[in-house]
């Protein structure tokens, strides 16, 4: 059987440890060197780059965070064993880990470590698609004339140059479609590389439960549940038109889902198409104070994404989640295209004004869209608003404090609701 020693990079057979260096780190698999479709994922991105650039945090817990009522942005996997989840309000993760060192995030830094993993797998192939700051699927299809290795040895030498030149570990799943690679990527974290075949797809998804498909929310889990559906056999059992009239275009996706079948390319010119932030409260809640602390934290986010991209936006977006999973959103078209976050805040508050008192909400979320480049931001001023442009300048002189002397060097009083 194929393998492969994921320190040395030395391609092994049948070996508990390899032979060259006598790592336990060999993979094996019958398809190792025949599959090509690939999704890298950070370990614990933010946690990483902090523990890195300070070497005092390596064995502590790490929640990337901030205010009491704010919520666990992501955290390091010394606190997950503790049971700290992203998306998980601070006080409660602060209540599973007293002892954690609670960190606001720094996007600019994370975005640019990100780049630089970016131009690793440039390297590698120029069909990348980012998800995010800290996930990208690969397609290397192709590519092992060019670098003389098959796609497994070029993806376990990817997350090694990570580790050693930038600081950051990264898992891999590798497959033969994008749908089963994202799925391998999470199998065995942290440093994972994980193997689906083609061969074996049908027994791995057998009894696996649906909410291992990307995209099932709490939400859409409870629907399928109502129909009786929670696992892949579940699925299974259903024929194609049954399932799209009753779930629409998802029901007709988790069909074909279901026999491991997902055609969708690898696409490197897939443009961004918007920046946005939510949470899930852990309680529903109709609290002004909280959910416009919430709702500044989520402007300021989308607007340091947007500035670390180079990208302003000309559409907002407020949505809500009721108690009853009712959804409302609401969206306005600025008169220019904007990446400041006191503009964004004032935008969504008024959308979040309009909604009027028909919480308590479960869930808020914050967006742009109709994204453009930077240099087309704010050009043309807010003539109802004459202090727009002051509060504009004050928040460029703000960043550049924050920039250079952290997060926490300057912050609003809203952000600590």
């Amino acid at each position: 059987m194929p393998g492969l020693c994921r320190d040395c990079l030395t391609p092994s057979r049948n070996e508990r440890r390899c032979a060259a260096c006598g790592s336990p780190r060999v993979k094996s698999h019958p398809e190792l060197f025949d599959l090509s479709i690939a999704h890298m994922d950070c370990d614990a991105f933010y946690a990483s780059v902090e523990k890195r650039d300070n070497p005092e945090l390596a064995d502590k817990p790490v929640i990337i965070g901030g205010g009491k009522r704010g919520v666990v942005s992501t955290a390091c996997y010394v606190a997950r064993i503790r049971g700290v989840r992203s998306a998980m309000p601070m006080f409660k993760a602060i209540q599973l880990c007293p002892e954690a060192v609670v960190i606001k995030p720094r996007m600019s830094v994370y975005a640019e470590v990100s780049r630089e993993i970016r131009a690793m797998m440039d390297e590698l192939t120029p069909v990348v698609e980012p998800l995010s700051l800290d996930e990208a699927f690969m397609d290397l299809s192709g590519t092992e004339r060019l670098h003389g290795v098959p796609p497994a040895i070029m993806l376990a030498r990817l997350v090694k140059r990570m580790k050693e030149e930038l600081g950051v570990t990264g898992s891999i799943g590798l497959s033969h479609n994008k749908f089963l690679a994202k799925v391998a990527s999470d199998l065995d974290k942290p440093r994972g590389f994980s193997v689906i075949g083609k061969a074996e797809t049908a027994d791995f998804l057998n009894d696996k439960p649906v909410r291992l498909i990307w995209g099932i929310g709490p939400a859409a889990q409870e629907s399928l549940e109502r129909a009786g559906i929670r696992s892949f056999n579940d699925l299974l059992r259903w024929d194609q038109e049954a399932l799209t009239a009753r779930f629409g275009a998802m029901g007709y996706r988790l069909w074909h889902l279901a026999r491991g079948q997902d055609k969708r390319r690898v696409s490197a010119h897939e443009p961004m198409k918007s920046i946005s932030n939510e949470t899930t409260f852990f309680e529903d809640t109709a609290n002004p104070e909280i959910l416009d602390g919430h709702l500044w934290r989520m402007a300021l986010k989308v607007s340091d994404r947007a500035k670390a991209k180079d990208l302003a936006g000309r559409v907002v977006t407020l949505k809500l989640k009721k108690a009853n999973h009712k959804t409302l959103t609401r969206r306005v078209s600025l008169r220019d295209a904007t990446q400041v976050a006191d503009r964004i805040y004032r935008t969504a508050k008024g959308l979040f004004d309009q909604v009027g008192d028909q919480g308590p909400y479960r869930l808020l979320g914050c967006g742009l869209s109709d994204l453009c480049p930077a240099d087309q931001a704010d050009m043309s001023g807010d003539l109802l608003d004459p202090g727009a442009s002051r509060r504009s300048q004050a928040e460029r002189a703000t960043d550049e404090i924050r920039q250079r002397f952290g997060s926490d060097a300057i912050v609003k009083g809203r952000a600590l609701r």
